[in-house]
């Protein structure tokens, strides 16, 4: 349940980009994004009276401010600026075998050979969507977006570690706390040169993937992967594309593919598959261990 609510947070993140774009330049909208959710996270941090993280944790932090705070927004908000966002939510489908790969790396899960089967078979959909798209060839776009897969599964699976040894949202709290000097200097740098021109569509969307994308939705996610493991909570993502290509219609406006809609359903489907071996392998954990 937490890691899906932090899907339906996350599925918001680049409609609501597309319309910060209206109001700023991204180098500019990522900063902002990141000082005001440093500021929330600060100021919650500092309310609850929470310590510093032991020093061990330092170094997890810094690969998740780099991953989730700063690389994947600035890299996805680049990709935005020459592709549609429905586009940029069927290849960001990739990101769930991308962050279970690296989640088995790095934690020791062991997902079942039925996970991995759904779990590619996801990921093949979105790579035929992308080529298709594409005309078979990759855009300066889709570059941006396979980079910000590969830093954003770092820092998923880093929080999920983290998460496991520490409360969720103080993994959140203190990466982006950590990446508040970087944040305030780049909007130092960028606001001036980068024309601002604020509307409502503007100021909501940078208070969205400021609040509710970077804070809140990663505040539950990381509790979510937490609770059921790296692998098994980045396969719910595969429900992302669908929903993102559902707010791109309803708020955006945008035309959709016809390859569009079948790509997310086709991934959807994947969805079912790895849940369900997820939760046969998770049963036959606890069956082993008594």
């Amino acid at each position: 349940m937490l890691a899906g609510l932090g899907v339906v947070a996350f599925s918001l993140t680049f409609p609501a980009t597309a319309w910060g774009l209206e109001s700023f330049g991204p180098w500019s909208l990522v900063a902002l994004r990141s000082v005001l959710a440093a500021l929330i996270a600060g100021s919650v941090l500092l309310a609850a009276r929470v310590p510093l993280p032991d020093r061990r944790h330092w170094a997890g932090l810094a690969v998740v401010g780099g991953g989730v705070v700063v690389g994947f927004p600035l890299l996805t908000t680049l990709a935005l600026r020459t592709s549609t966002t429905s586009h940029a939510a069927v290849v960001v489908g990739l990101l769930p075998l991308t962050t279970a790969v690296l989640g088995s790396l790095r934690t020791g899960e062991r997902p079942s050979r039925t996970f991995w089967t759904a779990a590619l078979a996801g990921a093949a959909v979105v790579i035929a969507f992308t080529v298709r798209e594409s005309g078979g060839a990759l855009a300066s776009g889709d570059l941006y977006l396979f980079g910000a897969l590969l830093v954003c599964a770092a820092g998923y699976t880093e929080g999920g570690r983290l998460a496991r040894s520490m409360p969720g949202w103080h993994v959140v709290g203190w990466a982006l706390v950590l990446c508040l000097p970087l944040a305030v200097a780049g909007s130092l740098v960028a606001l001036p040169l980068e024309p601002v021109h604020l509307n409502a569509h503007g100021v909501l969307g940078l208070v969205w993937v400021a609040a509710g994308s970077t804070f809140l939705g990663l505040y539950v996610w990381y509790r979510g992967m937490a609770a059921i493991g790296v692998a098994r909570a980045s396969q719910l993502q595969l429900a992302q594309p669908l929903l993102t290509l559902v707010w791109s219609f309803l708020l955006l406006g945008e035309e959709m593919s016809a390859a569009a809609p079948v790509a997310a359903v086709a991934v959807l489907v994947c969805i079912a598959a790895t849940q369900r071996a997820g939760r046969g392998a998770a049963r036959e954990s606890r069956r082993i261990r008594s």
